[in-house]
């Protein structure tokens, strides 16, 4: 892997051979060499090298009718490890991945309140050291650990804008020294929208644009890219200045949509309308002053029909349609990916969003684009932390 890092030609070459393999599983010796535009021989030694680094092994015989059947390769599973971290409000999640990209082990919901002071960092450097302490792999094999964070980072020079700034030091070089592992972050929705992408399997033949919640990605070749634009900073749908109803956004910026359209706004919400008189399942907890009521739990009530909480994901649901639908005037997608803990309260989101969207966009634009529901969730942010942990040490 020192080879690979200093950046050679040949590092350069084998990097490619990698990254094709990363989103082709397996291929033939010929099918590379055609992709990656070298010749037979030169690709044969290549792949003969990295088989004796470790890197590369042999898949057996592909299957053909006639002829002397081809032998497929692809990348070794145990050949290198990456972790990612999804930070929530109140939970961690944490993934290992393995080099052809299998999951070894995946936790969720480790109880964690995102503290912004070094104390909360400390904490966070604590609990992704207690999971690489207990994970069964050769440790020396880690290769790199990709975090999300929330609000502005620069992933190019690791630098984080929003939470855990509190040095002038990037905090991706900050986390490597206290973890002792390379440590690589990137903004959690980017991280979502990668892992999703993964999910859309064979439509990713079909699709070349998607939005999922606030990212966007494009298809350049057989591969995607996320476009980072200047300084890192892109897709910030989230915060477009839409309402005057001066709520301080986490940004420090005042009337985001995020202060109208998100999960906090949704507890926000809650909270004010019982102790204005309106009735939840919830009530007696609110009113009792009970402060540990979480997000989780008001999707679980939504989801259990509570007709206070459907009203105000509904809501919200007409407010991202509305604001969405501008957004696909503008850059016409074909794919729509709803994501986030909202996403979890399904059709009660799903359907306000798609009649605002039929209502303000333009008729001709929204029929090309289809809006889905997440499939992974709120496992979305953690595997695509992992999946990108891996794209930043191969591709460029």
């Amino acid at each position: 892997m020192e080879e690979i890092e200093r950046g050679s030609k040949n590092a350069l070459t084998k990097k490619r051979i990698i990254t094709y393999y990363m989103y082709n599983r397996s291929s033939t010796i010929p099918d590379l060499s055609k992709e990656l535009d070298l010749s037979v021989p030169t690709v044969t030694k290549f792949i003969m090298e990295m088989c004796d680094e470790g890197y590369i092994m042999s898949y057996g015989k592909q299957e053909t009718s006639e002829g002397r059947p081809p032998t497929l390769y692809g990348l070794t599973s145990d050949s290198g490890y990456f972790i990612g971290v999804d930070i929530k409000k109140f939970s961690l999640n944490i993934g290992l991945m393995n080099f052809v990209g299998d999951f070894v082990d995946l936790k969720m919901g480790i109880p964690y309140e995102t503290e912004n002071s070094p104390e909360g960092l400390n904490k966070l450097c604590g609990y992704i050291t207690d999971f690489i302490n207990h994970a069964n792999i050769d440790k020396e094999k880690i290769l790199n650990i990709g975090v999300n964070i929330s609000g502005r980072v620069n992933p190019e020079l690791g630098y984080s804008f929003s939470l855990f700034n509190f040095e002038e030091r990037p905090l991706a070089e900050i986390m490597t020294e206290k973890i002792g592992y390379k440590v690589t972050i990137d903004n959690d929705t980017r991280a979502m929208t990668y892992g999703e992408m993964d999910q859309v399997g064979e439509r990713r033949k079909k699709y070349h644009l998607y939005k999922f919640e606030l990212g966007t990605w494009s298809r350049i070749g057989n591969k995607w890219r996320y476009f980072y634009r200047k300084s890192g900073f892109s897709g910030e749908f989230g915060h477009f200045n839409v309402f005057d109803n001066e709520i301080l956004c986490h940004c420090g910026k005042r009337g985001c949509l995020e202060t109208e359209v998100s999960g906090a706004a949704l507890h926000r919400k809650l909270v004010q309308c019982v102790q204005d008189g309106k009735q939840s399942i919830l009530s007696k907890r609110i009113l009792h002053g009970d402060t540990s009521l979480t997000l989780d739990e008001i999707i679980s009530a939504t989801n259990k029909e509570d007709l206070l909480c459907i009203e105000l994901v509904e809501e919200i649901g007409q407010k991202l349609g509305r604001y969405l639908a501008g957004l696909i005037n503008l850059l016409n997608p074909e794919l729509v990916i709803i994501g986030g803990v909202l996403a979890q309260t399904g059709d009660y989101i799903l359907q306000p969003i798609k009649s605002a969207v039929r209502k303000y966009s333009l008729n001709l634009v929204n029929k090309d684009s289809v809006i889905a529901l997440s499939k992974l969730l709120d496992k979305a942010g953690v595997i695509g932390a992992c999946m990108l942990s891996r794209r930043s040490m191969f591709e460029s």
